[in-house]
């Protein structure tokens, strides 16, 4: 049963991957070249290679690298832990919030925002530490009353509308916490430096890389419980484990860009339509179809609205809330991985 990536792929669903790859690789140079100051690619490639001093090369350097690199980093850990999600709880409409994590990284911070407004970039670890907290919290609720796919997705529902009560609760009752947390709670990369992004980024790398080598068991637990565990796999432990590895992905992500939504929803549904519904080939397709997704809506909301920026959040909330009630009218007519 065993398989790598490569030989799980087929020919026929290669050229979807390179297609994908290219638009990834399109969306990054664009992503870098474009903005309120254009770069030329003479100018990129000085930039890159020559070490040039011109405000050309400082842009490219300190605003537009970081802040691409965020974007591709942010929509692959994103699609990828919301195609595990929907994969381990055999739920198309789940995503990585359904677990906590958005609640629990925006109660941390707007806790941090009313009782240490000087925290600064200590923000980004206590979102992604109150992201885990939120995760190990609903896991471990599911766990101690039965741990089924349906219990993991009522304790994420119960947990979430406690942790937003009491984000509401902080913001009402220190409004400094809630000017203090605006940026994060709409999401976006407008200010997002290198030292704050490459520690998130590592978390992000290795968790895509093992969620990589787990295709198999995805492909396994897609059978069923009683099938999978007849084929002689741990189901309870294999789902902890790659609901883990979402919620890593995910509050990875949450610690720099904040609450994105939707992207973890919508690429999963795009990518199954692209090269079906085989792990091996759907998560690096979830992986670089998100980064381009995510690169080209940041893209779109620094160029549609300037000298202005609307935060990429509200675009992807803009996308995603039609295509999440497409996928409700389709589910209920029994069509929804047609």
């Amino acid at each position: 049963m065993k398989c790598s990536v490569t030989s799980c792929m087929g020919t026929d669903k290669r050229p979807a991957l390179a297609l994908a790859g290219l638009a990834c690789l399109a969306a990054a140079l664009l992503s870098v070249c474009l903005g309120a100051a254009k770069i030329s690619p003479a100018e990129l490639l000085a930039a890159l290679f020559n070490g040039g001093q011109t405000p050309a090369a400082g842009i490219v350097r300190y605003v537009r690298l970081p802040r691409t690199a965020a974007c591709l980093a942010a929509g692959a850990a994103l699609a990828v832990s919301g195609a595990i999600i929907q994969s381990v709880l055999a739920n198309p409409l789940a995503s990585p919030n359904i677990i906590g994590v958005n609640a629990g990284a925006g109660l941390m911070v707007g806790l941090c925002c009313a009782f240490l407004p000087t925290m600064g970039r200590g923000l980004s670890g206590a979102a992604f530490l109150g992201a885990m907290a939120a995760v190990l919290l609903v896991l471990g609720i599911a766990r101690r009353i039965g741990a089924s796919r349906m219990t993991v997705i009522l304790a994420g529902v119960a947990v979430n509308a406690f942790l937003n009560a009491g984000t509401d609760a902080v913001v009402t009752l220190f409004p400094d916490a809630g000017i203090g947390s605006a940026d994060f709670r709409v999401g976006g990369f407008s200010a997002v430096p290198a030292g704050r992004l490459w520690p998130a980024a590592l978390l992000i790398l290795m968790g895509v890389a093992l969620s990589f080598t787990l295709a198999n068991e995805l492909d396994l637990l897609a059978l069923g419980e009683d099938t999978a565990h007849g084929l002689g796999l741990s189901v309870r432990r294999m789902q902890f484990l790659l609901l883990g590895i979402a919620a890593v992905l995910a509050g990875a992500t949450v610690s720099f860009a904040g609450q994105l939504g939707f992207a973890g929803l919508i690429v999963p549904h795009l990518a199954r339509r692209l090269v079906g519904s085989g792990n091996g080939i759907l998560l690096p397709m979830c992986a670089l179809s998100g980064a381009a997704l995510v690169t080209l809506c940041d893209l779109a909301a620094r160029l549609l609205f300037a000298p202005y920026e609307l935060p990429v959040g509200i675009l992807l909330s803009l996308i995603g809330g039609p295509f999440f009630l497409m996928l409700l009218v389709r589910q209920r007519g029994g069509r929804l991985h047609d």
